[in-house]
């Protein structure tokens, strides 16, 4: 089986988070045969999965229950809140620059240390940490993407207080039951692959440094007896 691929859209242009064969692979540039290959070759369900997913998240057949314009500005505003990640820059070069800084804008806003929240369980209130309970601006944004921001923050920031409620104002804020799925499908996805691309990230860097380790041992002159 191989990777999934997309095809250009209707502009004739190929989203850049899909114009590689594997984003992973390409943010990390792996090659055939080195230590990251390896590993993932390791796994080869979970490799081509996780770029099927990519693929059918960013290029579906039919986006009229959550525009992939949206889905990028969501997807921009995910990795953000999750600080660092080279992902950011290839969600958001697909972006407009006006829609690129407002969401800039927003991450920064709604950004903070977490996971935090409050626990519905009583076993576990001793553990629950309050916070800002960030709500995207809907005069700035519209009332359908505000939701979903929201709705994002709520998922990457405070998951333990994900309720019914947050589900209703996306309903009725317009969203279908199938982009609530398809939101809460993204949000997850990109958590998944930005934790993906930081754990191989590391790896690589220390396979980088055991090899420079290991050359200059064998390259440094004998102690002398």
């Amino acid at each position: 089986m191989t990777a999934a691929t997309s095809a250009p859209n209707a502009s004739g242009t190929t989203l850049h988070a899909l114009a590689a064969p594997d984003l992973v692979d390409a943010l990390l540039g792996v090659r055939e045969g080195d230590a990251i290959d390896v590993v993932r070759r390791s796994r080869p369900a979970a490799r081509e999965h996780t770029q099927a997913t990519l693929v059918a998240l960013l290029d579906p057949v039919d986006d009229g229950a959550f525009a992939v314009a949206d889905r990028l500005a969501v997807a921009t505003f995910v990795v953000a809140l999750h600080g660092g990640s080279p992902l950011h820059a290839v969600y958001e070069a697909d972006l407009s620059p006006s829609t690129r800084a407002l969401v800039a804008t927003l991450a920064a806003q709604a950004g903070r240390p977490g996971p935090y929240g409050v626990f519905r369980e009583p076993g576990l209130a001793g553990e629950s940490v309050e916070g800002e309970r960030w709500i995207a601006p809907t005069a700035e944004v519209g009332e359908r993407l505000a939701t979903a921001l929201t709705h994002a923050a709520l998922l990457v920031l405070r998951p333990r207080e994900s309720q019914p409620e947050a589900l209703r104002a996306l309903l009725d804020a317009g969203w279908t039951r199938e982009g609530v799925v398809t939101l809460s499908q993204l949000v997850a996805f990109l958590t998944y692959q930005v934790r993906i691309v930081a754990g191989l990230t590391v790896l690589a860097h220390s396979q980088q440094a055991r090899q420079t380790n290991q050359q200059q041992s064998e390259n440094s002159p004998g102690v002398p007896a």
